[in-house]
């Protein structure tokens, strides 16, 4: 398999090859559900996440929310 060096939150990762914006969050086990995407300094939308491609050298923010009290 093809691997990719992405920037995220901050850290440099190598990973496998993915082809949009929902299998990367997929591949790294992040739960869809009270998440913020940006890659390379723009907001994704959840509804694009299928249709953003995610390639070599990109930017990416991945910010979760968590309730509590």
């Amino acid at each position: 398999m093809d691997k990719i060096t992405l920037e995220i939150n901050g850290e440099k990762r190598e990973v496998t090859s993915v082809v949009n914006a929902r299998g990367l969050l997929s591949f790294l086990g992040i739960t869809e559900d009270r998440v913020a995407l940006e890659i390379n300094h723009r907001i994704i939308r959840r509804a694009d996440w299928d249709s953003v491609p995610v390639v070599d050298g990109d930017r990416i923010e991945i910010v979760q929310f968590v309730g509590g009290g």
